[in-house]
């Protein structure tokens, strides 16, 4: 089979004995390329780091390459014999022409895997599709040949258009109103008018084996492969204008984006032809590899890939200087080529866009063209857990990082993106030990804190009440003064930094005592007149807070003679409680005198006192 497949053509061959056996059939059928398949209307936004698809006819497979680093990213299994491939206007699929296979592979780009195979006549060789995206044009060779248009979303074939004797190769005018097939055998051009699908002219060339298109729709450049030219037709008068002499067995064509060169892939001459539209003149031959077949101009106009069947290589070519810069490995027999508008990955947000320098947190991308993303990286360290939720949505786990902002990048397809920014976090604090670890309810007591995590501090808590103030004296101790509790009892003592707020537990226990209290209270001096039954009392203390040493107001103290109580009162801002009752003359008289009591509260503790009831006379 190897050897039909690279036996060239020999000039003036009946087709009809070429189609005598399927390995006859393919001997001139794989003269097909892509060069000329893609659309040639105005150039979609490309450039390194886009994906290539090399159709290798000898394997049966179609590798994607990453322009920018010249790897195969992925490699895909189709039918036997591929060669023509196109990309759709979007970029999301690739269509191939398995010329022994008599089908079609569609290729889901975002997967890099065939998503459905189309069966279509015999020895199909070259897909166009049409600007809309909505027709695929299949040319193949055999049982007269001819083009199978498929509806891209029924997948079903519509019409079947006749052209001329083999039919091997195609390319759509910029609006996709005409589609220009070659015919090899009958040495003619087809003109296709694609709203009626009917043939509206035919204009004669040399053995048609490639054919391109001009982006402006004025020009179809036709590959003569015996006659060693370039036929140039004048679409508007359907007429050959020119012929340009190029290399050996000119096989495909493709031409720039601003429609100035038109690069010829010599199967012969191991080299690619560069014409300069403008005098119809060769400007350049550049030596490339063994068998030149397939030729692609890159949409951004930087690059020409051409395919070199017979050593398995792929030449990039700079059209700068119009020297090979590299050479890829390929495929075997590698043939067709197809470019079309990126499909980037694009990640819009992150969520959450921080977290702990321990890593862990699970981040979710939110973006587009995510499927097929192979890995998620913070500065260079490869996220864990990485796993496509959707086209739109990605989550991956944060691995450890030291503290710090970090950029975040996403992998899908072979193309790696920026992802947003990711802030790492130092991790929370924590408290180890408290000294001293309990201290008076009224607050003010330095307390210094030993622990990790401190520097930073943004707050220092005892339970929900905020240190009165505090100090961060190094990465594991701070002294913060404690507030005022409105009850005794143990407390958790937390520090809240950018990293978190510290755990709680038995290490940070701070108890809150009851304040000591103190009453005091003067003699009462009295007079009782003979007979006198009662006797009216004004009686009065004062309360101190003798932890702090203040005076305690709106406590209430009761006051006594005996066991009767006479009167109760709250304290003022001084402290003092002050209440006027009636006592029993014979309660005063056998007392002598009277008792203040403060019960105390769940901050401070209970106090009594006592004092005369001393009678004047």
């Amino acid at each position: 089979m190897a050897t039909t497949i690279d036996r060239p053509p020999v000039r003036g061959r009946a087709p009809r004995r070429l189609w005598r056996g399927t390995a006859a059939a393919l001997t001139t059928a794989l003269l097909g390329t892509v060069g000329a398949v893609l659309p040639s209307g105005a150039a979609h936004a490309a450039g390194p780091g886009q994906l290539v698809y090399v159709s290798n006819a000898g394997a049966g497979t179609v590798s994607a390459v990453d322009t920018a680093t010249g790897s195969t990213v992925a490699t895909i299994a189709v039918g036997s014999a591929p060669t023509g491939v196109a990309l759709t206007p979007d970029g999301s699929q690739a269509w191939v022409a398995n010329g022994a296979s008599d089908s079609v592979s569609v290729i889901d780009t975002a997967t890099n895997s065939v998503a459905a195979t189309v069966a279509v006549g015999r020895t199909p060789q070259s897909v166009a599709i049409s600007p809309d995206g909505g027709r695929a044009y299949v040319v193949r060779t055999a049982d007269a040949g001819g083009v199978d248009v498929i509806d891209t979303s029924s997948l079903a074939v519509t019409a079947t258009i006749t052209a001329g004797d083999f039919p091997n190769i195609a390319g759509l005018s910029p609006d996709g109103g005409r589609l220009y097939v070659g015919n090899f055998s009958s040495r003619t051009v087809s003109v296709i008018d694609t709203a009626s699908n009917t043939v509206t002219a035919t204009v004669p060339v040399g053995d048609a084996a490639g054919l391109a298109v001009s982006p402006d729709g004025a020009h179809v450049y036709v590959a003569d492969y015996n006659d060693s030219r370039l036929s140039v037709i004048d679409t508007a008068t359907a007429t050959v204008t020119a012929t340009v002499p190029v290399g050996s067995l000119p096989q495909n064509v493709a031409v720039s984006p601003d429609g100035g060169l038109v690069y010829v892939a010599n199967r012969g001459g191991n080299s690619v032809s560069v014409v300069d539209t403008a005098t119809n003149t060769v400007v350049a031959t550049v030596p490339t590899g063994a068998g030149t077949s397939g030729v692609l101009a890159d949409p951004d106009g930087t690059r020409v890939y051409a395919t070199n069947t017979f050593v398995n290589t792929m030449s990039v070519i700079d059209t700068a200087t119009l020297t090979v810069t590299s050479t890829v490995p390929t495929g075997s027999r590698p043939w067709g080529l197809a470019m079309g508008k990126a499909v980037v990955p694009a990640v819009t947000a992150l969520t959450p866009d921080s977290g702990p320098s321990t890593g862990g947190t699970t981040v979710t991308l939110t973006g587009s063209h995510l499927t097929g993303t192979t890995a998620v990286t913070f500065d260079g360290t490869p996220a864990g857990s990485v796993t496509v939720v959707d086209d739109t949505t990605v989550t991956a786990t944060a691995p450890a990082h030291s503290a710090g902002t970090v950029g975040v990048s996403l992998t899908a397809r072979g193309r790696t993106v920026a992802a947003g920014s990711y802030t790492y976090q130092a991790p929370a604090p924590t408290v180890t030990a408290l000294a001293p670890a309990k201290g008076p309810a009224s607050g003010g007591t330095a307390v210094t804190l030993t622990g990790t995590g401190f520097t930073g501090a943004t707050a220092v808590a005892f339970g929900t009440v905020p240190a009165a103030s505090f100090t961060v004296h190094s990465d594991t101790e701070i002294t913060a003064i404690s507030p005022a509790a409105t009850a005794a009892g143990p407390t958790d003592v937390t520090v809240t930094t950018p990293g978190g707020t510290s755990a709680t537990g038995p290490a940070d226990r701070y108890t809150y005592t009851r304040d000591t209290t103190k009453l005091s209270a003067e003699p009462l001096l009295f007079s009782l007149p003979p007979g006198q039954l009662s006797i009216n009392l004004k009686l009065s203390a004062t309360l101190t807070d003798t932890t702090t040493g203040k005076p305690v107001s709106g406590a209430t103290v009761k006051f006594a003679v005996g066991t009767a109580v006479v009167c109760s009162a709250a304290t003022n801002a001084a402290g003092i409680a002050t209440c006027t009752g009636v006592g029993s003359v014979v309660a005063v008289l056998l007392n002598l005198g009277y008792t203040a009591t403060y019960n105390g509260s769940p901050a401070m503790e209970a106090a009594t006192t006592t004092a005369g009831l001393i009678r004047i006379g």
